[in-house]
Formats: structure tokens, sequence, C-alpha cells
């Protein structure tokens, strides 16, 4: 393949990553590798065909394992903890959850999975407060 179309190739998936598809960030690095076997060609450090794939598998995946998660963490940090934000809340029951029973409740528009820590039955429609959060289970004790 002449060097341009290396470069184009890597133009298109680079692109393709930035407005196209969501690939989680793979795309980037085998556009940034097929750029690289293309300027390697374009400055004569090319050679057969079968090399400059060979180029490019090695740019590609080495570029992706070594370099792919510190880039991707750093441009796309993972949310804070719901935690942080609920805790003080009032939910509403969507049925009777009795003392230590899992449920359903609605909190911010959103149906949540709930875990009643109080002593009391909470009512259906009965609201509560939510006092913590274990994984994506609210934590909740009824308005008495």
């Amino acid at each position: 393949m002449p060097w341009w179309g290396w470069v184009l190739v890597g133009t298109l998936l680079l692109a393709g990553e930035l407005f196209v598809v969501e690939a989680d960030f793979y795309l980037v690095f085998l556009g940034f590798a097929a750029v690289v076997v293309g300027f390697l060609d374009l400055a004569g450090l090319g050679g057969p065909i079968w090399l400059e794939w060979l180029i490019y598998a090695f740019v590609a995946l080495g570029s992706t394992i070594l370099f792919r998660q510190r880039v991707y963490e750093k441009l796309r940090p993972p949310g804070g903890p719901v935690s942080d934000s609920v805790i003080g809340e009032r939910a509403v029951a969507r049925a009777a959850i009795a003392p230590g029973a899992h449920g359903e409740a609605e909190l911010r528009g959103s149906v949540w999975q709930a875990r009643n820590a109080g002593t009391a039955l909470i009512a259906p429609g009965g609201r509560a407060r939510v006092e913590g959060v274990d994984g994506l289970v609210l934590i909740l004790r009824g308005e008495e």
C-alpha cells in the first residue's frame, strides 16, 4: 500500500473514533498505527507489504496494550459514587417494604432497588429517607 493509503486509512479510523462510533477508544490506536506506518513508508523506511502489515500489527497491539487503559481513564474518568449525591433525600416506595426486606423505590424520577433498614413497614407510596447506598441499592428508613 502506498504511504498516503496508510495515512488516509489512519485518518479515517481516527475520525471514526471521534465522530461516528463509540468504540471505547480502540480505533484511536489502530488509526495511530496506520499513520505511523504511512510516515515510515514516506521516509523510505517501509519495505515489502508483509513487513508494513507486521509493523502495523506490532504498533497497534503494543500501543493498545500499553496505553489504552491509562489514556481512556484520563479522558473519561469514572463517575462519582452514587452515595455522595442521594443520602438524605426522600424516596417513595412503589410497594410495601417490610423491615429488612428489599423492594423498589422511586427517587429523582428513576426506580431503584431499595432495602428497608428501619423497624417499621414502609407503605406503598410512603416516603422514606435515604440513609446510605450499597452498590445500586438504596438503604431506606421510613418517615413517621
